[in-house]
């Protein structure tokens, strides 16, 4: 559905400048954002592969495994309906991870496999409590080290591109604790009208 939303605001853009007589602003515009594209990923990518080096270091150095036990306490609390072995949690543990250290991307792969592991253990259609507490928490994402952004901010030369941390760790702790207060909130409801 999103596809069609993009298309259709394109071809309109595209019939309006077409109109007014300004495609050729149009097709310098496409191309110059493209070439900007191409020189933003490039740029992205590189820095990604440092700080997935640097995960790749964490990890065999164990200290992925030292993270995971601190916040395995705290993912057992937040999952009281998936067992404590369960792959699920492990899965879960290394995408908050891979989403504190602002690795959006490497936390991907990690979420769509706690899903899958979580899709599992329930026999419906229907989202489960855990399936919706995960979304809400990976979906806000709570981050300490912004690494995309400060690699966005690098890429467009920045003075201080790290000066957004201290904000970044203030605004994802907020939007965390504001979507699992929220995904409590409507969990209880939904019990109390019997569901």
């Amino acid at each position: 559905m999103v596809h069609l939303i993009w298309a259709g605001m394109a071809i309109v853009g595209i019939v309006y400048a077409m109109m007014n007589g300004t495609m050729n602003e149009v097709n310098i515009a496409i191309l110059e954002s493209a070439q900007e594209a191409v020189t933003l990923s490039i740029g992205l990518i590189s820095i990604l592969v440092f700080w997935l080096g640097i995960m790749k270091i964490a990890e065999k150095a164990g200290l992925l495994n030292k993270l995971g036990k601190l916040l395995r306490p705290i993912v057992v609390r937040l999952f009281p309906d998936l067992p404590k072995n369960d792959p699920a949690i492990g899965y879960i543990v290394s995408s908050i991870s891979a989403n504190l250290l602002g690795l959006g991307n490497a936390a991907t792969p990690m979420g769509l496999k706690a899903m899958e592991q979580m899709k599992k253990r329930s026999n419906s259609d229907e989202a489960s409590r855990s399936m919706i507490t995960f979304l809400a928490l990976n979906t806000s994402g709570l981050t300490l080290i912004p690494t995309t952004v400060i690699a966005i901010r690098i890429q467009h030369q920045s003075v201080f591109p790290t000066e957004i941390v201290v904000v970044t760790i203030l605004a994802t702790a907020i939007s965390t604790t504001g979507a699992l207060l929220l995904d409590r909130y409507y969990y209880h409801q939904h019990r109390k009208k019997g569901g």
